[in-house]
């Protein structure tokens, strides 16, 4: 198969790009029943005559290109709809009835605040006039309406207010909130990625766009809320989010501060807080890549607290000298893991008010984790005198200087 991607510098083709190459060359094998084998990057340093090759030779094409912030409102026109209309009739003049997805946005409902855009209005022109190709030469035509678009590689200070916002926050810059209250609705790019990978293999989610007011099974809509349905004429992205902007900056601050906290927010698989950190993590500037961790020392070793939880503990690194004992000490209900990554050891645990000692010989050439019972007094002893015993420590809470829940006794 050959893909053709027109505006393929932008943010969405350069993701949609690098993504397919992936799938070219073996590297994501999760869609066994796509097989690439080139991919056509048409943008406007192209020329006609490329045009010309790649609509005579493709097997699909992704038309992302497209213009949003021109400096003459007339330019909507000429890249919304001028361009759409060169590409289907190159297509037409090589009898080339593939597959073609039109990237289109949810301001071409024309509901609510957008009844009077002018990129809206172009957006809408452009979606005819692929209805009418499709209707004319029989090629099947995938036409979204995307919401904002967010993820890596988003330009900020351009048309994205949450790229700005990552990129500030990341490089120490200020931002601009006028209303915390208003909502966002946003589709990131890698579940894009992925539904565009289900057009290519035919089964695109569909869906109608009922108008303001209009009642289906009982739901009332507002023009901008995609109805799925399988004869749908538009075609939708089913995985997108809302939160506020008051959220999206409160977040992004949380995520700008935790290499002084330490603390990581709850990210659940899918969330949207996982999804906007990834995204806030591509702005870092190169002297925010790393950050040093307070590492507390003595003439035993060090300790050093490595990340915080919001609800699954912390994460620690123990070293200690050769022939030391570290712990000597119990918890009532927290609970721990010590897992020695180099070095060797001895773990003991003696449950409170018995004599009977549990002991566990760990060591780097032999990973395993051991639990520190709750209820146990326990200490860990490096064996080696010569080498550091190196152990990484998991406890099921922050740890709380108030209520340490932390009691010295020798095992």
């Amino acid at each position: 198969m050959n893909i053709l991607v027109t505006g393929a510098a932008g943010f969405v083709g350069r993701n949609l790009v690098e993504n397919l190459k992936n799938i070219r060359d073996g590297k994501n094998r999760t869609r066994a029943k796509i097989t690439i084998d080139n991919i056509f990057e048409y943008d406007i340093d192209n020329t006609q005559d490329d045009l010309d090759r790649f609509c005579s030779d493709c097997d699909f094409v992704f038309n992302l290109a497209g213009v949003n912030r021109p400096k003459d409102p007339a330019e909507f026109k000429a890249g919304n709809y001028g361009f759409a209309s060169t590409l289907l009739e190159t297509l037409k003049k090589h009898g080339n009835k593939c597959p073609v997805m039109l990237s289109s946005s949810l301001q071409a409902t024309l509901a609510g605040r957008f009844g009077t855009s002018e990129y809206g209005l172009s957006k809408r022109d452009g979606e005819e006039l692929f209805f009418r190709y499709e209707k004319e030469t029989g090629a099947q035509v995938y036409v979204y309406r995307f919401p904002n678009l967010v993820g890596k590689w988003v330009r900020p200070n351009y048309n994205s207010a949450v790229g700005t916002f990552c990129n500030n926050i990341a490089n120490d810059l200020p931002i601009t909130v006028n209303d915390p209250s208003v909502e966002l609705e946003m589709l990131f790019i890698d579940d894009l990625i992925e539904e565009m990978y289900d057009a290519i293999e035919g089964h695109p989610h569909r869906a109608e766009y009922p108008g303001t007011g209009e009642v289906v099974n009982g739901i009332e809509y507002d023009g901008l809320t995609p109805n799925a349905t399988e004869q749908g004429r538009y075609c939708y992205v089913p995985v997108t989010h809302k939160a506020t902007l008051g959220r999206i900056v409160e977040l992004l601050h949380q995520f700008h501060d935790q290499p002084q906290t330490l603390i990581m927010p709850a990210i659940p698989a899918g969330s949207f807080e996982k999804k906007l950190y990834s995204m806030y993590l591509s702005y870092l500037p190169k002297d925010k890549v790393t950050f040093d961790l307070k590492m507390n020392c003595d003439d035993r070793g060090s300790f050093t607290e490595l990340l915080k939880t919001v609800d699954h503990g912390q994460f620690s690194v123990n070293i200690s000298k050769p022939g030391i004992t570290k712990g000597q000490h119990w918890h009532n209900t927290k609970w721990e893991f010590f897992i020695v990554v180099s070095g060797h050891g001895l773990i003991q645990e003696r449950k409170i008010g018995t004599d009977e000692v549990l002991e566990f010989e760990v060591s780097g050439d032999k990973i395993r984790a051991v639990h520190m019972l709750p209820g146990y007094t326990h200490n860990i002893i490096n064996l080696s005198e010569t080498e550091n015993l190196v152990t990484v420590m998991w406890a099921n809470e922050m740890f709380d200087p108030q209520h340490p829940d932390t009691f010295r006794e020798d095992v």
